[in-house]
């Protein structure tokens, strides 16, 4: 899930996080309607955005296609997962594109935004509710391949059991995390958790628990998640356990069975991820494209914080305990 929150816990249980490092020596629906492409070159490709608002920044990715003489604009935004826009062409040199008002959360309009190239980036603005006009900033993401063999370093401990040094939370006002027993709980709509240190290529070993009806996820660097759930109402294959959301789906259904524990063994290596639940490989070695909903960030060239779970819906328990990462 995208939108930050986090959800109730139950029962407790001693695990440590653990982190290795490791050093280094999608196809989507139709094509958005009414698309001119003749002057698309500039824009052709995929894009880290940061949309800026008097409140705060807002993480966002672009995914700019020409096929067949039509534009195409695929948008992660504010939250929720990549899907393709209705409209989206260029005029006059500028792109212009639409995000529905529903999907947006905005029930006085949609969103219309409008930009140009300048130098390596897209700028422009977009408009916010009321009389606001919002600003928008775009790069080309970095294609974060490895040439260089990859080995495994000495384990980090993330979690040391006792409580939460090392790790920060976000929305101060929001309910805390605990620890319990041993364990990382979480009170529900809490804060966002992440670690101090940032890291980039790692293996990540976590334990958790989600009761029933939860949805949560844990976020790779503060970019990618993977999913966590046990949602009431199941959407696409890669909103469930498993996926990297609205991304990638687990080659095989991930089983659901809330308040049972599960491990997962996840290694992030440039874009490519290995998602391992309970020894079952759900993923194995694909590219990520882009950042998803509720990304503390955009900036995927970059090493990031660990850290989630992303969301819990009102009235679930999600409960985390063990992990790997760099």
């Amino acid at each position: 899930m995208s939108r930050r929150c986090v959800g109730v816990v139950s029962a407790a249980r001693r695990m440590g996080w653990l982190a290795t490092l490791l050093l280094a020596a999608s196809s989507g629906p139709a094509a958005a309607a009414n698309g001119g492409a003749d002057d698309a070159g500039p824009y052709v490709g995929r894009w880290d955005a940061t949309l800026h608002t008097p409140a705060h920044d807002y993480s966002s990715w672009l995914d700019i296609q020409k096929n067949g003489g039509q534009l195409r604009v695929r948008m992660v935004g504010r939250w929720g997962h990549a899907r393709w826009l209705p409209h989206a062409a260029i005029e006059n040199g500028r792109i212009r594109f639409v995000s529905p008002g529903n999907v947006e959360g905005r029930a006085d309009a949609d969103m219309e935004f409008e930009g140009e190239r300048r130098g390596d980036v897209l700028e422009g603005t977009t408009n916010g509710p009321g009389a606001e006009v919002w600003t928008w900033r775009a790069e080309r993401t970095a294609a974060m391949a490895r040439t260089q063999i990859v080995r495994r370093g000495d384990p980090i401990r993330l979690f040391n059991g006792k409580d939460i040094a090392g790790w920060t939370m976000a929305n101060a006002t929001a309910r805390p995390w605990l620890v319990t027993g041993g364990t990382l709980v979480s009170s529900g709509r809490g804060a966002d958790l992440q670690t101090v240190a940032e890291y980039s290529d790692l293996s990540l070993h976590i334990e958790f628990n989600c009761a029933l009806g939860s949805n949560s996820g844990v976020y790779l660097r503060g970019r990618y998640e993977v999913q966590m759930e046990d949602d009431a109402e199941p959407k696409g294959p890669s909103e469930r356990t498993g996926g990297i959301y609205g991304f990638i789906a687990p080659v095989v259904p991930a089983p659901r069975t809330p308040g049972v524990w599960h491990a997962y063994d996840i290694t992030l290596i440039g874009r490519r991820v290995t998602v391992v639940l309970d020894g079952t490989i759900l993923i194995d070695h694909e590219e990520i494209p882009g950042i998803t909903g509720g990304a503390l960030d955009s900036h995927e060239g970059l090493p990031g914080a660990p850290g989630g779970p992303a969301c819990a819906e009102p009235m679930t328990s999600v409960r985390f305990s063990g992990a790997s990462k760099i």
